[in-house]
């Protein structure tokens, strides 16, 4: 048969069944991630997927590729909250603060602790995939920052990685407790940082603003 004219075979889709099981891998990953650090054990992952390990490890080789995935997909979510502040404070700047307040408690409902392995050395910070996807995050964050700042209705002392900080430590458990029931305390401490971020500021803070580089630095 003519190659130019043999009809094109495509990639067979992914069953239904499949992509869900990948999406309950993901899911159960984020969660765990926040919970017990990226040295959660896989079969611990499955268990709470409600796979088995050898269905773990047809959707992801190693913890590695597993973790990778769980960041993209994180980053993909919090970077579209942050776009829609955005949106939102464009239409209104008088609105860009509760513009902020509603990203900052939508990105504490997506997990934005499990990002916390991109801190670590061991992470393959280079990856072409994660750095678009970085850099995507970043820009839409500050840029939601500045339009609150802009307004006049953020304080001047701060920066990103502050947020990213509160963030990340209000949104996961103590570390070596056992708190099945944190996530009913997340968003009421949340207010009580966003009230602290407000102008105009009722103290001086010590030290330095964090800055997103300042939490790449190792």
């Amino acid at each position: 048969m003519d190659t130019a004219t043999a009809p094109q075979r495509r990639a067979p889709r992914p069953r239904a069944d499949a992509l869900r099981n990948r999406e309950r891998i993901v899911a159960a990953a984020r969660e765990m991630l926040v919970e017990y650090g990226s040295d959660v054990p896989l079969d611990e992952i499955a268990r709470r997927a409600g796979v088995g390990n050898a269905t773990l490890y047809r959707h992801f080789a190693d913890r590695a590729e597993l973790i990778h995935q769980v960041v993209l997909y994180v980053t993909g979510r919090v970077a579209a909250h942050a776009e829609q502040g955005i949106a939102t404070a464009d239409a209104d700047p008088g609105a860009a603060f509760t513009a902020l307040r509603t990203f900052i408690h939508a990105a504490a409902d997506e997990r934005i602790g499990a990002l916390c392995p991109m801190l670590s050395a061991a992470f393959d910070h280079d990856h072409p995939d994660l750095l678009d996807a970085r850099d995507h995050l970043e820009r839409s964050i500050e840029g939601l920052v500045e339009r609150a700042r802009t307004a006049g209705q953020l304080r001047t002392d701060i920066a990103v990685g502050d947020l990213m900080v509160a963030l990340s430590q209000l949104g996961r458990p103590l570390p070596g407790t056992a708190c099945p029931n944190m996530d009913r305390f997340v968003h009421r401490h949340l207010q009580l940082f966003l009230d602290g971020l407000m102008a105009p500021a009722r103290s001086e803070l010590p030290g330095e603003a964090a800055t997103l580089e300042d939490l790449r630095k190792r």
